[in-house]
């Protein structure tokens, strides 16, 4: 405890003032409801959910809960996912956070998750925490009328078919396509069964929020495989001189192959009245420009970090990837959370696997743990962390070594909000 400040869980009793808190430092409307409170019980474990208490009011709100992250290779490795993150502008300042985040991190690196999550609503907030961008997002608006596809284009030209389901059909098809997409996307992230619910209609993160139904369409390969999935709604215009000027937001697209990806996109920009679309976030590096026949039809909107990382178990996290190339490399990584830093000998088998294991080796690299999040699921560049002067290369030509390891063909990316 400090300033009569006190950092713990939150009991049943607790959840309506803990929400009121949370909407506040949301700067939302501070209201909840006896629906939303049963909700959150229902929905949330409370043992994962905490926050400050000054012994009137909750002044700080926290929350966390089991995660399964993918690294290239398509090995899946234990997360500690973070959300629900406010301190209330009264109590700023005062390490509330801190606590918040070494009280829950030390839980996680005691239960053996490999690393922590987040999706960072503000850039310099948690890299002091150890966190760093490990995949970032692009968003796009797409005017159709510049995609130049045939306006009579019916369907995918490989043999396969898209198809519109309802929502009980997506919670039967939808979870295991997204296992199979999850496995060969480095960056992602699983759904649970309560995400799928509020996907679907079928349940609500909120009790006050509007629930609109979308629509759903599915791509089938040529032997019937379900192989991609769209989710996205309309939005009518005015219609401008009597041009239509509908809008269409895609609210998730996945696919495991490039040619269900393809098709889907395809058939989103084959619609007669929609003028423009837009994409929500998609990868980095996605592929949907290159699908048109003009890709200046697709404008960025968006691009910028999104899931962030923080190492909690250096071999267990670097054991778990594939790497491009053969190679070793002692890794110097300073943790001042004393959670993960360390000397480690990485030894890159290429494809077929990696050891990892403390060694008292001279350093190849020096960086802190939030450096190597930003490294450790192939996105960023370690020649180009070391020119900012962010790594050490103790060694001439380590940083170099460590793209070649490390880095990967396609740039990882999380489609999920938590």
């Amino acid at each position: 405890m400090s300033d009569g400040i006190e950092i713990r869980t939150v009991a049943e009793g607790d959840v309506g003032d803990w929400m009121r808190a949370l909407h506040t430092g949301f700067i939302r409307a501070p209201s909840v409801t006896e629906e939303d409170v049963a909700l959150f019980v229902k929905e949330r474990d409370l043992a994962r959910t905490r926050g400050a208490y000054d012994g009137r009011r909750w002044v700080g709100t926290y929350r966390s809960f089991d995660q399964e992250l993918t690294v290239p290779g398509g090995a899946a490795v234990p997360s500690c996912a973070v959300s629900a993150v406010t301190v209330l502008p009264t109590h700023r300042r005062r390490g509330l956070l801190s606590r918040m985040m070494r009280a829950d991190l030390a839980e996680a690196r005691e239960r053996g998750d490999a690393v922590a999550s987040l999706i960072a609503a503000e850039y310099p907030i948690y890299g002091r925490y150890g966190f760093g961008p490990a995949a970032w997002t692009t968003s796009y608006d797409v005017s159709t009328r510049r995609a130049q596809l045939d306006p009579r284009y019916a369907g995918p030209d490989d043999g396969g078919t898209v198809e519109l389901l309802d929502a009980a059909e997506v919670r039967e098809i939808a979870p295991p396509l997204h296992d199979r997409f999850r496995k060969v996307m480095p960056g992602a992230v699983n759904r649970s069964d309560y995400r799928w619910r509020v996907h679907t209609g079928a349940s609500r993160f909120s009790i006050d929020d509007p629930w609109k139904e979308p629509f759903y369409a599915l791509y089938r390969s040529a032997s019937g495989e379900p192989d991609g999935l769209v989710t996205y709604r309309a939005k009518w215009g005015d219609w401008p001189g009597k041009l239509s000027d509908d809008e269409l937001t895609v609210t998730d697209l996945f696919a495991v192959t490039p040619a269900a990806e393809r098709a889907l996109w395809r058939y989103l920009v084959s619609f007669d009245w929609i003028t423009t679309i837009h994409t929500g976030h998609r990868a980095p590096d996605d592929l949907l420009p290159l699908y048109l026949g003009d890709p200046r039809a697709a404008r960025v909107t968006t691009h910028a970090d999104y899931l962030w990382l923080r190492p909690l178990d250096v071999p267990r996290l670097l054991e778990a990837r594939d790497y491009a190339a053969s190679g070793s490399l002692v890794l110097d990584v300073h943790d001042p959370a004393g959670l993960a830093g360390g000397r480690f000998l990485l030894d890159a088998g290429g494809p077929g696997g990696a050891g990892c294991v403390p060694t008292d080796r001279p350093a190849d690299l020096a960086l802190s743990v939030a450096e190597l999040a930003r490294l450790c699921l192939g996105d960023e560049s370690a020649v180009r962390l070391a020119a900012l002067g962010l790594v050490d290369e103790e060694r001439p030509g380590a940083a170099a070594l460590a793209d070649a390891l490390l880095r990967t063909s396609r740039r990882p990316w999380c489609p999920d909000m938590f």
